[in-house]
Formats: C-alpha cells, sequence, structure tokens
C-alpha cells in the first residue's frame, strides 16, 4: 500500500487541527469588519461571473481535448 502522508506531514496537520480548536477558545472575539469590507468578496464574485458570461469575439477558436 502507498504511504500519501509522512509522519512528520500527519504531525503538523494534527497540530494544525489543535490549534484550530484550542486558540478560538483562548482568544478574545474580535469586532465585526466595516461593512465596506464586507462586500468586498461580493464584488470580486460578480466581477467574475461578468467575465464568465461575457461574450468573446473568438468564437471560432475554441479548443476541445480529451485527455
Amino acid at each position: 500500500m502507498v504511504r500519501f502522508f509522512s509522519v512528520g506531514s500527519v504531525l503538523v496537520l494534527a497540530v494544525l487541527a489543535a490549534s484550530l480548536v484550542v486558540l478560538p477558545l483562548m482568544l478574545p472575539p474580535l469586532p465585526p469588519p466595516p461593512l465596506v469590507l464586507l462586500f468586498f468578496p461580493v464584488g470580486i464574485m460578480a466581477a467574475l461571473m461578468v467575465l464568465a458570461f461575457s461574450p468573446t469575439d473568438n468564437v471560432g477558436h475554441v479548443a476541445v481535448g480529451f485527455v
């Protein structure tokens, strides 16, 4: 059987998982971010949707490949 993770990487992942469980219990809660920062990911998603569905000029240059 193939070993996907070494012992060191499993140890690093276990420490990372434990810190994600323990640190939020120890640190004080943060105040909410400003409203402008909350709309930043929404703006990125809207720009990506516009780019994804905008028509292109090179319709005949579509590459189709099978692997």
